[in-house]
């Protein structure tokens, strides 16, 4: 979509550590126009946010005052101001806008906080809004929805709740072990084997302890046995994903499971259940964040009226 437009209704904004994107947003929730950066929260001080903001909304502000409603980890400690978590058990679309001080008249900014959970320790950004937007979408659903991406989530919804969550470092294990261990040099930057994949997510389900030898066979396998660049990496994403499945077993035995994320990703997943009989509903986490938002935008309409 073009970012060529004077004006929106409302703007939604997803601000990550690394990215920030901002959908100027009509009255009923369609996507006028979308806009992104690497203005990510890691690279910004705090008197940078609201600057990085305007440099990508500008063209859609009109004279009058502009609603901004933003999620993730500009509402971290480190971003833009602090949105305390709300503890889980919770519902997501009930959660509470922060506001925002901004120095630009024409900005009434609001953050939505994250979610917490004390036992085991456990914390989510950005996360909860797309769970909101999916209950929008899915209101009803009990379950457990799995959220791939660089910190993989397992939530558990009940009664329109988030009863419980877990969290993966899978996509973080698997750049770093892909880009910076001696993997690096037997792993290919792209493609993949579906049958070396589901191979290595069964061999880590049945002998999970074996995941740190598994990982170096990799690199034997490349040297002594010519294993392409292709399967290697088929076989590192299959190992830390079985990896993953065997720690989360309680979240998705004999659960319905919904997976939502980038399409590539939630393929590997549902391959990787399939191993293991379980049959999981897909989902495409791109609309969810501005759904949730949306959801927000009315959460606050209604208490202002």
């Amino acid at each position: 979509m073009s970012s060529n437009l004077t004006y929106a209704d409302w703007i939604a904004v997803d601000w990550g550590t690394t990215h920030l994107r901002a959908w100027a947003m009509s009255a009923d929730g369609t996507p006028r126009a979308e806009a992104r950066s690497d203005d990510g929260m890691g690279r910004l001080a705090r008197d940078a946010f609201e600057p990085a903001l305007l440099a990508l909304i500008e063209p859609w502000l009109g004279a009058g005052i502009m609603d901004v409603l933003a999620c993730g980890m500009v509402g971290s400690r480190q971003g833009w101001a602090e949105a305390p978590y709300a503890s889980v058990p919770t519902k997501p679309s009930e959660l509470a806008p922060v506001p925002v001080a901004t120095n630009d008249h024409r900005l009434r900014v609001w953050i939505l906080p994250g979610l917490k959970q004390t036992a085991p320790p456990d914390v989510m950004r950005g996360e909860e809004t797309q769970i909101a937007g999916f209950l929008a979408a899915a209101p009803g659903f009990d379950g457990v929805l799995c959220m791939p991406g660089t910190h993989a989530k397992w939530v558990q919804i009940s009664a329109e709740e988030v009863v419980s969550f877990r969290t993966f470092m899978t996509g973080e294990l698997f750049d770093l072990l892909a880009g910076h261990s001696v993997l690096r040099h037997s792993v290919a930057g792209e493609g993949t084997d579906d049958d070396a994949f589901r191979e290595a997510v069964s061999e880590t389900l049945s002998k999970p302890e074996m995941l740190a030898q598994r990982l170096f066979s990799i690199r034997a396998g490349q040297l002594l046995e010519g294993l392409s660049g292709q399967t290697a990496r088929a076989r590192l994403s299959g190992y830390l994903i079985g990896a993953e499945l065997s720690a989360a077993r309680p979240y998705w035995l004999g659960q319905d499971v919904v997976i939502a994320g980038a399409p590539a990703l939630v393929h590997s997943y549902a391959m990787a259940l399939a191993t293991q009989g379980v049959t999981a509903r897909t989902s495409d986490a791109d609309p969810l964040t501005r759904l949730g938002l949306m959801r927000a935008r009315s959460t606050l309409k209604e208490s202002a009226s």
